[in-house]
């Protein structure tokens, strides 16, 4: 017969392991950002404190919110590489330098082949490369 002493011992070493597995994080902090948020890593333009962000949903579904306009898009990605779809962006009035830049950094993340991420950091390589940094607070 197993002793409460010993059984409250075996508890408590199951409770600490279990414990310690769930505060290191696992490998997913080296994959693809589905679930989270980023925001682009470059100034601010003159006169605007708006940065480009991404909401990246679960499966890949993305909410974009330019300097100026937003829209939807969709990620596919498969290890390394990265294809990235978006629908036609709502014009919201932006100024045309804006809504330029808007278009420039769409056709950007479309023209990304390939992806990387270190850290906070997500990189979307084309042939303008784009770096993102993940939002944590």
């Amino acid at each position: 017969m197993i002793s409460a002493i010993r059984l409250t011992k075996q508890a408590a070493v199951v409770l600490a392991v279990a414990a310690a597995s769930h505060a290191i994080p696992a490998a997913a902090d080296d994959g693809f950002p589905f679930g989270l948020e980023m925001t682009l890593d470059v100034a601010r333009q003159p006169g605007s404190k708006r940065l480009p962000s991404l909401e990246i949903g679960d499966g890949g579904e993305v909410v974009l919110e330019l300097w100026c306009k937003g829209g939807k898009g969709q990620f596919s990605v498969a290890g390394n590489t990265v294809i990235f779809a978006a629908a036609p962006l709502q014009d919201r009035a932006c100024p045309p330098d804006r809504a330029q830049a808007d278009d420039d950094l769409v056709a950007a993340l479309s023209e990304a082949a390939t992806w990387k991420r270190q850290g906070d950091f997500v990189s979307f390589i084309g042939p303008k490369p784009l770096r993102f940094r993940i939002n944590t607070n």
